[in-house]
């Protein structure tokens, strides 16, 4: 058995929503730059989307000590990835190493399933730490004030709000709000399968 097998997570749902997230990451970002991921998780998707963005340069990140390991796993001999940092994004400011100015960052699944003071902190970092052009993609399932919430995200909410009474479903009028404090707009909504956002956030005063 390979060493890595034993750390690498594996993860069904960043497996199916890979393709179709990379997809999108062709359309939305320039050819090239610097990525900064943040709550990398198992490390699939730095390792797909970096395999599918030659002209990218990937930065994983992740407060879990397990995780960092499965990314490191997972991404071993990838030359454009690279070695994932811990980062607690509620931490102010972020770690040194953690790079900046980047062109752009990644997050899925944080916003719903962490306190929302942690979605308030990876605003106010993403603000502080992205390119006057760079954006902020974050991916998810989001509450909206006028589109009906499917039955399987309601479900998705209850079902975390009971496991964690912090955690949950964001509205998306919440989440715009506060980006709004630190100087983010949304610039772009993407549906995505499975009652899932792509959403892009960037400067306000950035042009589009």
């Amino acid at each position: 058995m390979n060493p890595d097998d034993t750390i690498r997570r594996h993860s069904p749902a960043a497996e199916r929503n890979s393709p179709a997230l990379l997809a999108q990451l062709k359309r939305v970002l320039p050819a090239r730059g610097l990525m900064l991921e943040i709550a990398s998780g198992t490390g699939q998707h730095a390792a797909a989307f970096s395999a599918g963005l030659p002209g990218w340069t990937w930065q994983p990140t992740d407060l879990d000590p397990g995780a960092l390991a499965s990314v490191a796993a997972w991404c071993a001999g990838l030359s454009r990835v690279r070695a994932p940092l811990r980062l607690d994004v509620t931490q102010v400011p972020w770690p040194s190493d953690v790079p900046a100015p980047v062109d752009a960052i990644f997050c899925a699944n944080l916003i719903h399933i962490a306190p929302w003071h942690c979605t308030q902190a990876l605003l106010r970092g993403a603000a502080q730490h992205l390119a006057p052009q760079g954006q902020l993609l974050t991916y998810g399932p989001y509450l909206e004030d006028d589109v009906p919430t499917a039955p399987s995200n309601l479900a998705f909410d209850a079902d975390l709000r009971a496991r964690c009474a912090d955690w949950g479903i964001r509205r998306l009028a919440d989440v715009a709000a506060e980006a709004k404090v630190h100087g983010l707009v949304l610039k772009e909504r993407v549906p995505m399968p499975a009652n899932n956002l792509l959403l892009v956030w960037g400067h306000a005063d950035a042009d589009c």
